[in-house]
This record gives C-alpha cells, sequence and structure tokens, in this order.
C-alpha cells in the first residue's frame, strides 16, 4: 500500500523516465535478495543434502539399516519370501534382502559424483517460487528435473553392482528355487530395474532430509549464503 500511494505521488511529478528512476530505489520485497542468490543458496541446501546425507547411503547398512530408504522386496518377490521361508530357508530369504540393498550402496557411491554435476547444472528460473514452497520444493523440483537422466546413469552402475556384490548369482539361485516348487507360478523380476528405482527414491528421500533441516532449523544454515537466503523465507512463515 505504502509503494503504491509512493507511485501515485511520483507519477504526477515526473516524467516517464524520472518515474521509473524513482520506481528502481524503491525497496524491493526480500531485501534486496535477487534470484540469482536464492537459487545459489537452493543449490548449496541440495549440495549439503548429498554430502551430508546422501553419502551415508554409500557406507554399509547405509540402505540396510536406514529405515527411511531400506530396500524391501518387490511385490513380486515378497511371496518368495514368504515361500522360503515357510519350507525352513529363511536364511536365503535374508541373504537375498540384503544384497539388493548392497547393489544400491554400491550404486549410489559410484554415481553421486553424477548427481553432484546435475546439482551444479540446475537454474532455478523460479526460484523464490521453490524457496517459499514446501519443506521439500527444492529436491522435488530437483527430482523433477533430474530422475531421468540419473535412472540412465543408475541403471548400469546397478546392474554391474548386482553382479559384483553377489547378488545376481544370489537371486538366481533363489528364484531357481523357487521357481522348481510345485504349484508355484514362475517369476523373473527385472531386479536392476527395481533396485535402481528405490536407489533413486533413497537419494532424494535423504536430500529431502537435509533441505527441511536447513529450512526449520536455523543452526544447520552453517553459512552467510544459507542463512541470508532461508531467513526471507522466514519472514513469510
Amino acid at each position: 500500500m505504502k509503494k503504491s500511494f509512493i507511485l501515485f505521488l511520483a507519477f504526477g511529478l515526473f516524467s516517464c523516465a524520472e518515474l521509473q528512476q524513482v520506481v528502481n530505489t524503491l525497496p524491493q520485497e526480500g531485501g534486496g535478495i535477487t534470484n540469482a542468490d536464492i537459487a545459489s543458496g537452493l543449490r548449496q541446501a541440495l549440495d549439503n543434502g548429498i554430502d551430508k546425507q546422501v553419502s551415508k547411503l554409500t557406507q554399509t547398512d547405509g540402505f540396510f539399516r536406514n529405515e527411511l530408504v531400506k530396500i524391501m522386496l518387490p511385490q513380486e518377490l515378497q511371496k518368495v519370501d514368504k515361500t522360503l521361508r515357510d519350507i525352513g530357508m529363511g536364511n536365503l530369504a535374508d541373504e537375498g534382502l540384503k544384497v539388493l540393498n548392497r547393489a544400491a550402496e554400491d550404486a549410489v557411491k559410484e554415481a553421486t559424483p553424477i548427481f553432484v554435476t546435475a546439482v551444479k547444472q540446475i537454474t532455478f528460473n523460479d526460484a523464490r517460487t521453490i524457496l517459499m514452497g514446501a519443506d521439500d520444493a527444492a529436491t522435488q523440483y530437483l527430482t523433477n528435473k533430474t530422475t531421468h537422466e540419473l535412472y540412465g546413469k543408475f541403471n548400469p552402475v546397478i546392474s554391474s553392482s548386482l553382479d559384483k556384490v553377489g547378488a545376481t548369482q544370489i537371486w538366481n539361485n533363489i528364484i531357481t528355487q523357487y521357481n522348481a516348487i510345485p504349484l508355484t507360478s514362475n517369476v523373473n523380476p527385472d531386479l536392476a530395474d527395481y533396485v535402481t528405482q528405490e536407489a533413486l527414491k533413497g537419494v532424494y528421500t535423504m536430500i529431502a532430509v537435509e533441505e527441511k533441516e536447513i529450512r526449520t532449523n536455523f543452526s544447520s544454515r552453517t553459512t552467510d549464503i544459507l542463512r541470508s537466503v532461508f531467513a526471507l523465507q522466514d519472514q513469510n512463515y
């Protein structure tokens, strides 16, 4: 209202060129923080998510012992798991679940540099909208922009990782034994596709954890750009 009143007065006193100079000197929303500043802050928040959270996924049990991202069996294999346990082969079923998570842990380790590059290349044209959005708005934006490309990068790494950690051999053994059980329907799941999808979900989940922490916890804003950018968000809560 105050800004509109000033413009009204200025219009009666100055020419169009002079009026534009007046407008340029008026206070701008966000305390002078530009979209470039906001984009930089959001990218830094996402980078922190990779450094502090996604890196945890690359460690042994990074997926398997993390209930937020632990990879469970796909629906098609849940009946395999139950049948194996019912006939006393629970140890084999346990190992099958573990190696799926091991493959994801191994793949994220190899693919994280690709993910970091993708974050650096993102331009937030609608930076202010994202900043003022939900606690995971930046993560959701990143997900929408990079999932397709990252799938193409992750999938061959996952396939290689399944072989590397012995998952392919173990699951071939499990599925062969299951399919040999009388009165069961044969299964042949695409494990590489499934684990790739779940690994990507895990990566984005952990980035969202860090984004929410930065948005809601002042002490997590460890740099000047994070403090200034997310202070703008605080004013609108």
